[in-house]
């Protein structure tokens, strides 16, 4: 890709143009970045005439951004965002050897993060850089060294590598099995049911499992991250379908019960993706050949 010299931004400028929307005062932006009111003022006037855009209006002695302006503003923000993660990513991996990964946050925080000090015994030279990541992104442009991904091995410009299979089962807070009326299916088909907003199915496809007929499972909570789920379900919001090695502390604990034991296997896998630039990094081999062998004693499904 060959950059064109006129469409591309001054950091400065954008620093300048950011600073000043955000206090709505080219003064106090100028106090911030220690320059002077008429220096933000040339800055921005500069930008508006390489856009070829007024970025502001002046409002009763005030500077309110245009309807250009309100639109270029999240941009510059991602930009300038990048730019100073750009710039930390390199200050670190000069001082060691360094590893950039994305991961999904719940099994990150409750799975890997408990679990990498190990990997850090044996590789004490690696500086590692962990950030969370919920959906599919572009690998390229986030310059990750891998991720952790939860679905079908398909991820474009990149290599799936099998970690572990999912099962899930449910769990509920103990003040929920007190007294229960009935077999534990049945409870548990009274509900409350609390509900991973990206697996709207699961209850449905559990009880078709264990009782081989439809119940009518949409009802109850619905939560975006499996963290949530888990953090209902221990307040006994609920009964939750989770895999157990999320919750390995709430069961030891007694925080969380298994109901029923009948795990259900779901569709999909967990993988290390890794970008094609980096198939022969040693250091990410290293990882998933560590991952895998933590799944085999760790009763990951």
């Amino acid at each position: 890709m060959t950059l064109t010299r006129k469409l591309t931004p001054d950091i400065t400028k954008l620093q300048a143009f950011e600073c000043a929307a955000r206090h709505a005062n080219f003064t106090l932006a100028a106090t911030e970045l220690h320059l002077t009111q008429s220096a933000i003022s040339r800055q921005i006037k500069d930008l508006e005439a390489q856009l070829g855009v007024a970025l502001f209006e002046r409002v009763r002695q005030r500077v309110v951004l245009s309807g250009a302006g309100r639109k270029f503003l999240p941009d510059v923000r991602r930009i300038l965002a990048q730019t100073e993660e750009s710039m930390l990513r390199v200050m670190t991996s000069s001082q060691s050897t360094s590893l950039t990964l994305a991961t999904l946050p719940t099994f990150g925080a409750r799975w890997l993060l408990p679990r990498l000090p190990d990997f850090l015994k044996n590789n004490p030279d690696i500086a590692l850089n962990v950030f969370s990541h919920s959906r599919p992104f572009d690998l390229e442009e986030k310059s990750f060294d891998a991720a952790i991904h939860y679905g079908a091995p398909i991820w474009a410009g990149a290599t799936c590598r099998y970690i572990c299979r999912e099962e899930i089962l449910p769990v509920a807070s103990p003040t929920l099995l007190e007294r229960p009326d009935g077999d534990m299916v049945s409870l548990i088909e009274r509900g409350p049911l609390l509900h991973l907003d990206t697996r709207p199915k699961a209850w449905s496809d559990w009880f078709r499992q264990v009782r081989g007929d439809e119940v009518s499972s949409y009802r109850g909570h619905r939560f975006d991250q499996f963290n949530m789920v888990i953090q209902a379900a221990t307040a006994g919001m609920g009964f939750a379908l989770v895999p157990r090695y999320l919750i390995e502390t709430e069961l030891d604990q007694g925080i969380l019960q298994v109901v029923v034991d009948i795990p259900l296997p779901t569709e999909n896998s967990y993988y290390l993706v890794v970008p094609d630039r980096e198939l022969e990094n040693p250091l990410v081999n290293r990882l998933h050949d560590w991952m895998v062998a933590q799944v085999a004693t760790s009763g990951v499904a």
